[in-house]
């Protein structure tokens, strides 16, 4: 099937050229999306009833805003000033994880609904600095890369304590 004139995106004026404005970008993505994430955890801990949940959401917390840190120091070592952009995937996550907590009863049900809302946005964050990490290694921006791999392995090991915690007691509780 040929491509028609009508399926091609025109770029913005602003569109990155490089892989380096692309891993810009991403970051810049990314430091809405943690600085987004410090508002929101704080109302998902808030409606768990859950006290494991609640300590895990709020370490989870805790290292988010570590992560902004890390952002920042990422983008100084790209030699770029610290920039948040709208990152619509995130958003969206957030929009879907309080419209969850609005069709959950509080109790079990709601904490495994936190908990899968909560996965969606450590999946996101997974692939996005998994994604970004690469490009940083591609381009031997060795110092934004150990700052990416040390956040990633904690987006990781989140996915990891939720899933846990899931199965080892909310699930349960929840059926």
């Amino acid at each position: 099937m040929a491509k028609t004139a009508s399926s091609q995106v025109k770029p913005a004026s602003d569109a990155a050229d490089s892989l380096r404005e692309f891993l810009v970008d991403g970051l810049k993505d990314l430091y809405w999306a943690e600085k987004a994430l410090t508002k929101a955890l704080p109302k998902m801990a808030k409606n768990a009833t859950s006290p494991k949940l609640q300590e895990s959401i709020n370490k989870h917390l805790t290292e988010t805003e570590n992560q902004i840190t890390r952002l920042e120091g990422a983008f100084k070592a790209l030699g770029e000033k610290a920039k948040a952009e709208k990152c619509d995937a995130m958003d969206g996550l957030i929009k879907e994880a309080e419209s969850i907590m609005k069709e959950t009863e509080p109790g079990a049900v709601r904490d495994a609904a936190i908990i899968a809302a909560a996965q969606k946005v450590e999946h996101y964050e997974i692939a996005s600095y998994g994604t970004m990490a690469t490009y940083a290694k591609l381009l031997g921006e060795k110092e934004a890369l150990q700052l990416l791999k040390e956040t990633l392995s904690e987006e990781k090991t989140c996915d990891s304590d939720l899933t846990k915690l899931a199965v080892s007691e909310i699930n349960i509780k929840a059926k």
